[in-house]
């Protein structure tokens, strides 16, 4: 039948796309469901294009800093908001033209409109009702619309959208999401941020570099909550350097909006409050996940805390229905969506040793300004797991790279079983660091010892070196601090 596969995804996100590439490779039948943008949030307004803005940032601060290595321009250095977002908006394009390449070149069909499952192997796809918001790069001619199709596994890959708390709800023009803060009309010359895990922070740290006042309230008692605490209290002494105010152990209670402003309430940890007017806030207080209108309810497919409950390999308790990425809860990570979309494919597919995803050793990045990168426990909860450790610690101050590129203000920190010499954990704070991040995983998942890492021979004059340095501190060795 024309409109019967072996698979379906629901999403073509991080998630949904990788499923359909990987099902397809393995010679099933493959479509792939999406109803507002090919690549998902994160290519067209999360990772991606964020990453772009903080590029322009990045180069904004150099060139301000430019007498610190030599250099002399000409005239005043300033930001052209407008192109800053084009350019943004311009790679999200390029991104979205890019997966539609992708389904074209492994012959995997694109279903657009709205799916709702009818049956455990059934969706029916109704008319979009999303806004398309960006220009949408030409669809590919392998692609269908509304109807009725089958398949022997429907892969639900919807992705997530911003948490709002009640009564703070973002209006899209004083109270902002990521949606607004990444495609704003005008800078703002004062700016609020709620929240600071990484979607937040990255935003403070963009605006704070374009010369906005920037103030940011946490009602955890440190920034970045899910960070090494030691690495939290590094950054954060950085950001203060940069003029940004941070709040900690804060909540916003109401906002009071007026023409072109907001006052925030905020309730500090003695019960005091404090009154902060703001030009436009942004509300960073997480997200959930797209669980709604898919027809989950009818078919009884199991929820906990807005994400669908699935086991290691991405199936539901209904057969022929699983879950992928941000809707089947945290880490809500592009990396991990991906990894998790070829487990449950190549589960699906019957492949031999599929293993299920171990958390532990997913990276998480921050890019902020300095970029904040970990995999692992934590010192404090390797303490509290019982664990009997040893911890290293190498400063980027020590390191000659890092001297020369002006970018000496950085840490790494690992965390060692003492009995067996196992990586529990590796967090960096500093220049690159969610480049070099990725050699601790490897590290981890190839169940390196301490001594295999400090036999391996890093380059020099690298960053990297630092990574090394830490493990031999650990023990006592550290050579060049």
């Amino acid at each position: 039948m024309a409109n019967s596969y072996d698979v379906i995804v629901i999403g073509s996100g991080p998630g949904g796309y990788i499923a359909a590439i990987r099902a397809a490779q393995l010679g099933l039948k493959t479509a792939v469901v999406e109803r507002e943008h090919l690549a998902g949030i994160c290519s067209n307004w999360g990772c991606i294009p964020t990453k772009a803005l903080l590029r322009s940032a990045e180069v904004l601060h150099l060139a301000e800093h430019a007498k610190n290595y030599g250099l002399t321009l000409e005239g005043k250095i300033t930001a052209d908001l407008a192109a800053i977002v084009k350019r943004s908006r311009g790679i999200a394009e390029r991104m979205n033209g890019g997966v539609g390449f992708l389904m074209k070149k492994n012959k995997v069909d694109i279903i657009w409109g709205e799916a709702k499952l009818t049956k455990p192997n059934e969706i029916v796809i109704a008319k979009t009702t999303k806004t398309i918001v960006q220009p949408q790069a030409p669809l590919p001619k392998n692609t269908l619309g509304e109807g009725t199709y089958t398949a022997k596994h429907i892969i639900v890959a919807t992705g997530a959208r911003p948490r709002a708390l009640p009564g703070i709800e973002p209006d899209g023009k004083l109270i902002w999401t990521y949606f607004e803060a990444m495609n704003p009309d005008s800078l703002p010359k004062s700016l609020l941020v709620m929240g600071s895990g990484a979607i937040g922070i990255e935003f403070a740290s963009f605006y704070r570099t374009l010369g906005v006042e920037v103030t940011v309230v946490e009602v955890m008692s440190q920034v970045m909550p899910v960070e090494d605490a030691e690495i939290s209290t590094f950054a954060k002494k950085q950001f203060d350097k940069q003029g940004m105010k941070i709040i900690l152990e804060a909540k916003v209670t109401t906002v009071e909006k007026a023409a072109n402003s907001v006052t925030a309430h905020v309730e500090k940890k003695d019960g005091s409050i404090e009154k902060i007017t703001a030009d436009r806030m942004i509300s960073a207080v997480g997200v959930q996940g797209n669980i709604e209108n898919l027809g989950l309810e009818t078919l009884g497919v199991k929820t906990d805390r807005g994400c669908i409950v699935i086991d290691g390999y991405g199936k539901t308790n209904v057969a022929g229905v699983y879950a992928i990425g941000d809707v089947a809860g945290p880490p809500m990570l592009a990396h991990k969506a991906e990894h998790e979309a070829v487990i449950c494919v190549e589960k699906i597919a019957g492949l031999p040793n599929v293993h299920p995803m171990d958390k532990l050793k997913i990276p998480g990045c921050t890019y902020c300004n300095p970029q904040v990168a970990s995999v692992g426990l934590t010192e404090a909860k390797a303490k509290a797991e019982g664990r009997d450790i040893r911890v290293g610690r190498f400063p980027f101050v020590a390191n000659g790279k890092a001297i020369a590129l002006g970018e000496d203000q950085g840490l790494v920190k690992t965390i060692f079983d003492k009995k067996t010499g196992e990586l529990l954990g590796a967090h960096l704070v500093g220049a690159e660091v969610t480049e070099l991040i990725q050699g601790f995983v490897v590290a981890m998942n190839l169940e390196t010892t301490e001594e295999d890492l400090m036999h391996t021979i890093f380059p020099h004059p690298t960053i990297s070196e630092t990574l090394k340095e830490s493990v031999l501190d650990a023990y006592g060795r550290a050579l060049n601090a």
